[in-house]
């Protein structure tokens, strides 16, 4: 008996229409290697029908009184609620990440994302400067207009969501590109902003980068610019938003620091690192501590009990209420962090503590998985400790006194985030302090939280997401106004 591939389709104009030329992308399941789906491949035609409609609304929603728009991602936050479990499976079954450690979370996470930016919607303040008793001197918070946005396929729902929420909270019409890897769960996310959101106002588009990325990069109609993903990609963002002086925010990728001190041999401390690692993301996460700066007293002893927690996680089918860690999302990106770990392997003068080579045979082979890879003796110059892997591989890296490893960790040109784990507390502000970072956490290895700003130095990005401030520097400008009153 023959099965018909389900096909997703775009969402434009508060309609769901087909690709204009007619073709279609496979999206296949990470976890079986299986086509599961067929997407929109979007090009120039369907991002110009999207912007379209995003300016043809953008008028009335920005006139929308900001506590009423508020109210509706609130209605949003609420109608998900209910299918949390329904889209963390699409989730899983797309990109990889296990339903029980990765996936419900970030469902839930979407839905406190519109809940937050759904309460801060009416925090869009001017100010007032009193320059005298004849002068009325006040700014005005305005939306920008046409937002283009594009996210990655790693945590698809949660950067969906963040930029959806934010962008409208504070007044502007969207057009997102949702990955091409990853879209099922965001357009099903898409679905039921739908029946909130007047037509026009979100627009979510599936299609390669190269083709619909490029497209919505380089409208002349799309006002604002904001990019999840690689650096690369990243710099030909802005590269884009050059060419017509539009603003741009990007969250870019990481390289990032984990230093442990001489007195934090201890097991929640191993523990700690595995979580800032990411590994039970695969390694998939731009703030994953992939670099581990460990003292070389304590180099051994640590390292062992690093690997006896990664040891007990269960690699296999994410959809397994079992599983720990699920697969690499695609060949593409496999054959990636597969190349890495051969380069390892191929080094006399480092060891493999965990992991190495997929399995070629068995269950594991079935899909994309890579279990859980640590290298020792790595030194901080090798490629394998200065790009970013994006896979289940850390590389530990010995140092000997503070102001080296300090230095040995901002040797990169990535600044996303790190990690500091001692129990001298003037130690770790003191190196907090000197990390070239957007985010430092000190003795916690754990997620973004909503109302912190976040976002990388140096070639990790430009601008912040996750807070009001975010939202209000990100996506409107500042206007004042000047009035004689004496007149």
């Amino acid at each position: 008996m023959s099965t018909t591939t389900p096909e997703f389709f775009n969402f434009v104009n508060g309609s769901w229409v087909g690709p204009r030329n007619g073709e279609w992308i496979d999206v296949v399941s990470p976890r079986n290697r299986q086509v599961i789906a067929r997407v929109p491949r979007g090009a120039e035609k369907d991002v110009d029908d999207a912007v379209d409609a995003a300016g043809r609304a953008f008028p009335g929603w920005r006139d929308t009184a900001p506590r009423a728009r508020g109210r509706l991602l609130q209605q949003i936050a609420d109608a998900i609620e209910p299918h949390i479990e329904r889209i963390a499976r699409q989730i899983a079954e797309e990109n990889g990440n296990a339903l029980r450690t990765q996936a419900r979370g970030e469902v839930q996470y979407a839905v406190d994302v519109f809940r937050y930016f759904g309460s801060v919607a009416s925090e869009t303040k001017g100010e007032t400067i009193p320059l005298n008793a004849h002068v009325l001197d006040y700014s005005r918070r305005e939306p920008i207009g046409v937002v283009g946005a594009i996210v990655p396929w790693n945590a698809p729902v949660q950067l969906a969501s963040m930029k959806i929420a934010a962008a409208l909270a504070a007044g502007n019409s969207l057009v997102l590109k949702a990955a091409e890897d990853a879209p099922l769960a965001v357009l099903e996310i898409t679905r039921i902003c739908a029946d909130f959101l007047p037509a026009g106002v979100l627009n979510v588009l599936i299609g390669y980068g190269t083709e619909a990325g490029e497209a919505l990069i380089t409208h002349p109609a799309v006002r604002k610019l904001s990019f999840t993903g690689s650096t690369a990609v990243g710099k030909r963002v802005m590269a884009a938003a050059a060419e017509r002086i539009v603003p741009v925010s990007l969250e870019l990728g990481g390289k990032n620091p984990q230093i442990v001190f001489p007195d934090a041999d201890e097991d929640w401390v191993a523990q700690g690192t595995v979580t800032g690692m990411r590994f039970v993301r695969q390694g998939q996460s731009c703030t994953a501590g992939s670099r581990l700066f460990v003292h070389r007293s304590i180099v051994d002893s640590f390292v062992e009990k690093v690997t006896g927690h990664l040891a007990k996680l269960k690699v296999g089918d994410p959809l397994d209420e079992a599983t720990d860690m699920g697969a690499v999302v695609n060949q593409k990106q496999f054959d990636r962090v597969c190349s890495f770990i051969d380069e390892g392997l191929a080094r006399n003068d480092a060891r493999v503590a965990i992991g190495g080579r997929p399995p070629a045979e068995g269950p594991l082979s079935e899909g994309f998985y890579v279990e859980p890879t640590v290298f020792v003796g790595i030194e901080n110059s090798w490629r394998i400790a200065q790009e970013e892997i994006f896979g289940p591989v850390m590389c530990v890296i010995p140092w000997d006194d503070e102001e080296e490893v300090v230095r040995m960790a901002n040797d990169t040109h990535y600044g996303l985030s790190a990690f500091i784990w001692t129990h001298d507390i003037g130690k770790a502000l003191r190196t907090a302090h000197s990390i070239d970072a957007g985010w430092v956490q000190v003795n916690q290895g754990g997620g973004q939280v909503l109302g912190q700003s976040y976002g990388g130095y140096k070639q990790s990005g430009i601008g912040r997401e996750f807070s009001l401030e975010g939202m209000l520097e990100g996506f409107t400008e500042r206007k004042h106004i000047s009035v004689d009153t004496s007149r």
